[in-house]
C-alpha cells in the first residue's frame, strides 16, 4: 500500500509541474515522454544541424557523484515553496523527508541512531521526480552565468548525469567554451551540496570530414583529477 501511495504522488507531482511548466527544458531525465531516447533524438538533431552549417560538435559528458545520497532535505523543502506547490504537499514533504534517522549494523557491530538531512532512496518510485526538482533552480542558475558570461554553450541535464554541447568552425573555441562551462558547473554543484565525478568526464568530438580529425587536449586537471 504505502508503495501504491508513492506512486500515486509521484504521478501527481509529475502533472502539476508540467502543468505549470516548472521543468527545464534541458531536464530529459526520470520524467514522463522525457527518456533517453529523447536526449539521442536531441544530440543527433543538434549534430546534424551544425554539419549544415559547416560546424563541428563537442560534447562534454560529466557525471554527479553520489547523486541521491547527498540531497539536502531542507533544501529541497525550499525549492518546493519556490516552485509555489500547494502548502499541504510543501508540509507533507517536510514531514516525510526531515529528522530522519537512520543506524548501521556490520556483523555484531551496530552503531546508535542518528539524526539525517541528506540522501533520497534511489530505488524509491519518488526519487526521480524529486531529483528533478532538486536540479531546477541548479540548471536556471547555470543557464543565466552562462548567458551572462556570454558563453554559447548548451546543457542537457539526465538526473545525474549532464552534457555540455559546443558548436564552432575553430579548435580552440571548443576547448575555451568547455573549460570555462565545467569550471562554473563544478563551483556551482559545490553550493548545493554536491560533487561532479571527474574520473567520469568525458570529451567527445562529431565532424564531417572525411579527412584525419586531429584535436588539441583539453585539460581540465586544474578543476578535478583523473579527467578524460
Amino acid at each position: 500500500m504505502g508503495k501504491l501511495i508513492k506512486k500515486v504522488i509521484g504521478e501527481r507531482l509529475q502533472f502539476n509541474i508540467v502543468l505549470n511548466d516548472f521543468i527545464h527544458l534541458s531536464q530529459l531525465g526520470g520524467l514522463k515522454f522525457k527518456s533517453t531516447i529523447d536526449a539521442g533524438i536531441t544530440l543527433t538533431y543538434t549534430i546534424q544541424a551544425g554539419w549544415v552549417k559547416n560546424l563541428s560538435t563537442s560534447i562534454l559528458a560529466f557525471d554527479i557523484t553520489q547523486f541521491f545520497p547527498l540531497l539536502n532535505h531542507r533544501l529541497f523543502s525550499l525549492i518546493m515553496k519556490k516552485a509555489d506547490f500547494d502548502h499541504h504537499i510543501v508540509s507533507f514533504f517536510a514531514n516525510y523527508l526531515v529528522d530522519r534517522r537512520t543506524n548501521y549494523f556490520w556483523n555484531n557491530f551496530s552503531f546508535h541512531t542518528f539524526y539525517i538531512n541528506i540522501g533520497v532512496g534511489q530505488s524509491s518510485v519518488l526519487s526521480l521526480i524529486l531529483s528533478a526538482l532538486y536540479l531546477l533552480p541548479f540548471i536556471y542558475i547555470l543557464e543565466n552565468h552562462l548567458k551572462n558570461l556570454k558563453i554559447p554553450t548548451s546543457f542537457i541535464s539526465f538526473i545525474d548525469d549532464g552534457l555540455f554541447i559546443s558548436q564552432s568552425n575553430l579548435i580552440d573555441i571548443f576547448n575555451s567554451r568547455l573549460y570555462y562551462s565545467y569550471n562554473i558547473l563544478t563551483n556551482l554543484l559545490e553550493k548545493f551540496g554536491l560533487v561532479v565525478e571527474h574520473s567520469k568526464t568525458e570529451i567527445f568530438h562529431f565532424n564531417r570530414s572525411h579527412g584525419v580529425f586531429n584535436l588539441p587536449s583539453l585539460d581540465l586537471s586544474s578543476l578535478g583529477e583523473n579527467v578524460l
